[in-house]
C-alpha cells in the first residue's frame, strides 16, 4: 500500500509539475516582484506553487481513502478492506502534513519578501504566524492534517473513519480564504465558489486516487465500489464545473479575457475538465458493466489516464492562483464605506413599497443550495410514484415554498439591508428562524428520504444509513428535549447579540454564513420538536409542547422588549462607519428591530400552537376510534369490567 501510494502520488505530482513550469512561467507565476520589493529567492518562488500542488494532491488522496472506507467499499468480517484505506489516508495525511508546513514556510517568505537564508527569518516566522491571516489559515490547515494522520492511524470502525473524512473536508475549507478569492472585489461569490470547488474536486480526485490504489485489495469488491464511486464523481463533476464557471468569470470579467494569458490557463483546464468528464462517463457506460466479468485491467488503464488528466488540473491551478488575473483584485468603481464593510454597493434609498419584493441581490451559493434541496426532494417523491406509492403533493409544495422564502431572506430585501440597518437583519433572522423551518418541517423531508433511498446490506453507511443513524443516535435524543431545544433556540439569540459573534457575522462571509446556518438549524429543531412528522426520539404528549411553546415565546418577547427600550447600539462601530446615503437614526432603527423580533414572532408562534392542538386533537380521535373497534370486538369487555368493579366497590360499602 506504501509503495503503491508514494508511485501513484509520485505520477501526479510529476505530471502537475510538468504542466506547472511552462504554464506558470507562461503566465508570470514565478516572476520576481517588482521594484521596490525585494526578492524572497528562486526557491521561494518556484517551490511554493510546487509544494501547494504537492499539499492539494495529498489532502485530496486523505480526504478520497477516508470517504471511501466510510462510505463506498463493503465490509464482510474475513476483510480488512477498510482498515487498508485508513492506513492510506493515515500516510497520506502525514505527506499533506509536511506539504503543508513547508508551504506556510515558504508562504511567509512570499508574503514578507524575506530570504530563506535571512538570519531573522526563523523568529520573524514564529512572532508572525498568529498575527498574519494567511499564515494562522495554513497553521490551521497543517493542525487539522495532523488530526486526521493521527486518527486514521488508529480508526479501526466505519463511524470514526466517517468523522475524519469530515475533519479532512473541514481542513480544506479555510483555504478557501487564501488566494485570488481572499481579496476579491467579489468576495462573498468567489469565497463560496472556491469552497465547493476545492471540496468536491478533492473528492472527486482522492477517490479515484484512493480506488486504483485500493483495486488489488478490492477484489469481488470492485465492481459496486466503482459503481458508487461513479454516481458521487457524478456530482462531484457537476459542482466542479459550476464553481469553475462562476470563479472564473469572477476572474476573467466576460469572453474577452479569455484572450489572455490567464485566459488560455482557463481554457486548458476547461479542456481537461471535459475531457475527465469524458471517461467519467465511457467508465460509466462501457467499463463498469464489464467490471464482474473480469474488466479490472480496462478499468485500471482508463483510472490510470484519469489520473494523469487530474494531475495536470492541479498543476493548471497551482500556476493559476499565482497569476494575475484580468480582472483586478480591487473593485473596479469608488471605494465607498458600504461597498469596503460589505463587498456590494447600499441601495439608493431606503426600503419601501414595492421595493420589499424587486431588490435582489442573488446569492449563488444559497441559490446553489435551494435548488438542490428542492431537486432531491423532488426526485424523492418521483421515485416513490414509480414503484406505486403516494407522497401527498401539500408536502412537495411545502418544501418548494419554504426554500422560496428561505431565497427571499438571504438574497432579497433583507438580504440586502440586512448588511445595513438592524431592523432589517432582524427581519431575516425572524424569516429563516421562525417562518421557514415551519414550512421545512411539515414537508417530512426525513420520512421522505427514508422511504426513497436504497437500503444497503453490506456494511458502507449509505444516506440512508446515515440518516437513520442520526435520527436514532444519543445527541439526537438530548437536542430533541424540547427543553433543550427551546434553550437553544433562546439562549444562543441573547448570546448572539450580547457578544461578538454579531458583528464578526456583520464584518466576515464565514461569519455571516455560519450565522445563517445556525438561525435555521435551531430553528428547525425547535419547529420539529414541537410540530415534526419525521421519525425520531419520542416526543412529548401536546399539551407539555405547548407548555414549552409558550415560555419560549415569553422569553423572546421579553428579548424583543428588551431591545427596543435599549439605548446603546450594537455593533456601534461598524453600522456607523458604513455612511448609508440616505439618513437612518441607528438607535431608532434598532429598537424597530426589537418591535420586529417581538411582533413578527407571533404569527409563527400562533401556526405552532394551531397545529400541536390540532395534532392533540387528531391524537385524541385516533385513540377513541381505537378504542371503540376494540370495544367490538370484546364486546365492551373493558367498559363491563369497570362497571362490574364500581358495583363490587358499591356492594362492600353498603356491606353486602
Amino acid at each position: 500500500m506504501l509503495v503503491g501510494l508514494s508511485l501513484l502520488l509520485g505520477l501526479a505530482g510529476l505530471v502537475a509539475v510538468a504542466v506547472l513550469l511552462p504554464a506558470g512561467l507562461a503566465s508570470g507565476a514565478f516572476d520576481a516582484p517588482v521594484a521596490p520589493f525585494p526578492d524572497p529567492g528562486a526557491v521561494v518562488r518556484f517551490g511554493l506553487p510546487v509544494a501547494r500542488v504537492l499539499r492539494d494532491l495529498a489532502a485530496a488522496t486523505t480526504v478520497g481513502l477516508l470517504v471511501l472506507a466510510a462510505f463506498v467499499v463493503p465490509e464482510s468480517p474475513t476483510t480488512r478492506r477498510r482498515i487498508v484505506a485508513a492506513r492510506g489516508a493515515a500516510v497520506a495525511a502525514g505527506i499533506w502534513l509536511l506539504a503543508g508546513l513547508v508551504t506556510t514556510v515558504l508562504t511567509f517568505a512570499d508574503f514578507s519578501n524575506v530570504p530563506l537564508t535571512d538570519p531573522g527569518f526563523g523568529a520573524t516566522l514564529l512572532q508572525s504566524a498568529l498575527p498574519l491571516e494567511p499564515l494562522r489559515v495554513l497553521a490551521l490547515n497543517a493542525v487539522l492534517a495532523a488530526v486526521v494522520a493521527t486518527g486514521a492511524g488508529l480508526a479501526r470502525t466505519r463511524t470514526p473513519m466517517a468523522a475524519l473524512a469530515a475533519v479532512a473536508v473541514l481542513a480544506l475549507l479555510p483555504l478557501a480564504l487564501t488566494g485570488h478569492a481572499g481579496g476579491s472585489a467579489a468576495h462573498d461569490t468567489a469565497v463560496d465558489s472556491l469552497t465547493v470547488h476545492l471540496v468536491a474536486s478533492s473528492v472527486w480526485v482522492g477517490g479515484l486516487l484512493g480506488l486504483v490504489l485500493l483495486r488489488p485489495t478490492l477484489g469481488p469488491a470492485l465492481p459496486v465500489s466503482a459503481a458508487r464511486y461513479s454516481v458521487l464523481a457524478g456530482w462531484c463533476f457537476a459542482a466542479v464545473a459550476g464553481s469553475g464557471v462562476v470563479n472564473a468569470w469572477l476572474r476573467l470579467g466576460g469572453v474577452g479575457g479569455l484572450a489572455t494569458t490567464y485566459g488560455l490557463l482557463v481554457v486548458l483546464k476547461v479542456a481537461a475538465l471535459v475531457s475527465l468528464g469524458a471517461a467519467g462517463w465511457r467508465q460509466r457506460r462501457a467499463v463498469l458493466p464489464r467490471l464482474a466479468e473480469g474488466s479490472g485491467r480496462a478499468f485500471a488503464r482508463l483510472a490510470l489516464a484519469e489520473v494523469v488528466v487530474m494531475g495536470a488540473a492541479f498543476g493548471l491551478a497551482a500556476a493559476l492562483s499565482r497569476s494575475a488575473s484580468p480582472v483586478p483584485e480591487s473593485p473596479g468603481q469608488p471605494l465607498t464605506p458600504v461597498l469596503s464593510l460589505t463587498g456590494y454597493p447600499a441601495p439608493d434609498r431606503p426600503l419601501d413599497g414595492v421595493a420589499w419584493f424587486t431588490v435582489w441581490r442573488v446569492d449563488w451559493f444559497w441559490l446553489s443550495v435551494a435548488m438542490v434541496a428542492v431537486g432531491l426532494y423532488l426526485a424523492g417523491v418521483v421515485r416513490l410514484r414509480r414503484r406505486g406509492d403516494r407522497w401527498p403533493a401539500g408536502r412537495a409544495v411545502l418544501w418548494a415554498c419554504g426554500w422560496a422564502v428561505f431565497l427571499w431572506a438571504v438574497s432579497g430585501a433583507p438580504g440586502v439591508y440586512g448588511r445595513l440597518q438592524f431592523s432589517m437583519h432582524m427581519t431575516m433572522h425572524m424569516v429563516l428562524s421562525m417562518v421557514v423551518p415551519i414550512f421545512l418541517v411539515l414537508a417530512a423531508p426525513v420520512t421522505l428520504a427514508l422511504r426513497a433511498l436504497p437500503a444497503r446490506t453490506d456494511r458502507t453507511l449509505g444516506p440512508r444509513e446515515l440518516l437513520l443513524g442520526l435520527v436514532h443516535s444519543t445527541y439526537l435524543s438530548v437536542l430533541a428535549n424540547p427543553v433543550v431545544a427551546a434553550a437553544l433556540f433562546f439562549a444562543s439569540l441573547v448570546a448572539f447579540y450580547n457578544t461578538g459573534l454579531f458583528e464578526l457575522a456583520l464584518t466576515t462571509h464565514t461569519g455571516h454564513v455560519l450565522m445563517i446556518v445556525h438561525f435555521l438549524l435551531t430553528g428547525y429543531l425547535f419547529a420539529w420538536v414541537l410540530v415534526g412528522v419525521d421519525p425520531g426520539p419520542r416526543r412529548w404528549p401536546p399539551v407539555l409542547r405547548l407548555l414549552v411553546l409558550f415560555a419560549t415565546v415569553s422569553f423572546h418577547a421579553f428579548f424583543g422588549v428588551a431591545l427596543t427600550s435599549q439605548t446603546t447600539l450594537l455593533a456601534p462601530d461598524f453600522y456607523r462607519a458604513l455612511a448609508l446615503p440616505y439618513p437612518v437614526d441607528l438607535l431608532a432603527d434598532q429598537q424597530r428591530g426589537g418591535a420586529i423580533a417581538w411582533g413578527v414572532g407571533e404569527v409563527p408562534t400562533l401556526v405552532l400552537a394551531i397545529l400541536v392542538t390540532v395534532a392533540w386533537l387528531r391524537a385524541d380521535a385516533a385513540e377513541s376510534r381505537r378504542q371503540d373497534r376494540q370495544a367490538d370486538r370484546d364486546d365492551d369487555a373493558q367498559l363491563r369490567a369497570y362497571n362490574a368493579a364500581l358495583a363490587a366497590r358499591a356492594g362492600r360499602a353498603r356491606g353486602d
